[in-house]
């Protein structure tokens, strides 16, 4: 199994952006077959080092992954965060 966790920092990270992009992120969940689990949450603690939101998706293979990077779902969803989005960091590993 393969976890690909995304932290995002929102450009302007009011609560109303936080839930928006939320939703928007979430909104993937049933519409691509290749992913397997899908979570999204808005960070509780607001500290210097917190990003704003965390998805963290997980896909049988690499290969699921990779497909689902370039579905048209995610595609609109990627436009969508380019605009939102002041940074973002991934990290994607396998789990046994």
């Amino acid at each position: 199994m393969i976890t690909h966790i995304v932290l995002i920092k929102l450009l302007h990270g009011t609560p109303e952006r936080a839930a928006e992009a939320r939703q928007v992120l979430a909104g993937m969940a049933g519409k691509i077959p290749e992913l397997r689990h899908l979570e999204v949450g808005v960070d509780l603690v607001h500290s210097e080092r917190s990003y704003d939101l965390a998805l963290v998706a997980r896909f049988d293979s690499l290969d699921d992954l990779q497909a689902y990077q370039v579905h048209p779902v995610h595609v609109e969803v990627l436009k969508y965060m380019q605009g939102v989005r002041q940074s973002a960091v991934v990290v994607d590993y396998e789990t046994p």
